[in-house]
């Protein structure tokens, strides 16, 4: 009589929160692992930001006539680019999830006991990652075209933790546009649709009261605005105001509202799929 040779698989049962950080952390390698082998994104990583900071610097540096005399335009220029910079990086998760969702990717992880979130968290800080190094890079160029930074170490850490913030922030707004999107082509069109109007009618290049009145209003007010001008107070070492806490609340409610939102959209769109 032949013997069995059928194999069972047995799946150690976790509580939910704790598979979903094992999990999590599995897809968080899995994406710092392409970022890692994949060329184009690697390049761009180290390229794009100081291509920025060039360019910027070059076009709009007319505009430090108009600065105190004690601020350099480099300097002025530094936190917009920076979060700039960010922003368009971040767009990246859209890209990432979009790719995900229309190469079967998600199906195969579809057979496995694990937390769908699990996918987006390890796009979300993979690009967490990816925009630190965009930003060490950004600062260190920065210090070559005569960036002058006054902060200390409790401003220094303080404007991480607002660029950190940001970051999830609107990785967790792209993941929403990444599962909305039909197509990876669609996707980079509504990232733009979002990203551009947002970074360059704010307060990245030039002082808000120098920008027209028709959008003076938007730019003064709008989050990315605030973000950038905390930024810039705690590197420059003047008064932050009410921008700093104003960022920090536009970030952790875009958090807040984001992330439930595309875990659901994420959740729905894979029982289709």
């Amino acid at each position: 009589m032949a013997e069995s040779n059928e194999v069972t698989l047995e799946f150690v049962k976790r509580p939910k929160i704790v598979s979903a950080i094992f999990d999590s952390l599995l897809m968080i390698k899995r994406s710092s692992t392409h970022i890692l082998r994949n060329t184009d994104q690697l390049l761009g990583t180290f390229l794009q930001p100081i291509m920025f900071l060039v360019l910027f610097t070059a076009v709009f540096n007319a505009v430090g006539l108009a600065l105190p005399s004690d601020i350099n335009y480099v300097s002025f220029l530094m936190a917009g680019i920076i979060v700039q910079t960010l922003a368009f990086g971040s767009t990246t998760t859209s890209i990432a999830v979009a790719n995900d969702l229309q190469r079967g990717i998600v199906d195969r992880f579809k057979s496995l006991p694990m937390s769908n979130i699990a996918v987006l968290n390890g796009h979300v800080v993979s690009d967490l990652f990816r925009n630190g190094i965009s930003t060490v890079v950004m600062l260190l160029t920065g210090l070559l075209f005569g960036f002058q930074p006054k902060a200390d170490f409790g401003a220094w850490m303080a404007i991480i933790g607002i660029l950190v913030l940001f970051t999830l922030a609107f990785s967790w707004v792209s993941a929403i546009m990444g599962v909305l999107a039909k197509s990876v082509e669609g996707v980079q069109w509504m990232s733009f649709l979002v990203v551009f109007p947002l970074t360059f009618a704010s307060g990245a290049f030039a002082p808000t009261d120098s920008l027209a009145d028709w959008i003076k209003p938007f730019a003064q007010n709008q989050p990315i605005t605030h973000v950038i001008e905390s930024v810039r107070a705690l590197m420059l070492g003047t008064p932050v105001d009410n921008s700093a806490w104003l960022a920090v609340v536009w970030c952790v409610a875009a958090i807040v509202v984001a992330m439930p939102i595309a875990a659901y959209l994420f959740r729905r769109k894979t029982i289709k799929v």
